[in-house]
């Protein structure tokens, strides 16, 4: 079943809420990251597209091998367009990213600075 459509505005307030949200981010909203995230939405691009590429993100910047060097902080919602357009050309269960959302909300549960709150449900 499909999400009742909503606005333009909601739909930028979700997407950067989210982005906030999102381990790794510095949470600053910029007007260039307003602008991209108008653009999905005149696209057509689903809420749960990008929120899956945040997930898919974030697990894969958690998840590497504890000898590699250390991530820079992400600074743009720009940093997940290669991983939106990954999400949009595969056919992955729904299955798939709640497990890498229960995996994120795991390791954040026994980090010393967990999230607010999960990216969604």
């Amino acid at each position: 079943m499909e999400d009742p459509p909503i606005g333009r505005e909601e739909y930028i307030q979700r997407i950067l809420s989210a982005y906030r949200q999102t381990p790794g981010t510095a949470g600053v909203i910029r007007r260039a990251d307003r602008l991209l995230a108008a653009q999905w939405y005149a696209r057509g691009v689903s809420l749960q597209a990008v929120e899956n590429a945040l997930v898919l993100a974030a697990s894969r910047r958690l998840f590497r091998p504890t000898q590699a060097p250390p991530l820079g902080t992400i600074r743009s919602l720009a940093y997940f367009v290669p991983l939106l357009d990954e999400v949009l050309q595969v056919t992955v269960s729904p299955d798939y990213f709640r497990h890498l959302r229960r995996q994120i909300a795991r390791f954040h549960s026994h980090a010393s600075d967990p999230v607010d709150e999960p990216l969604t449900a």
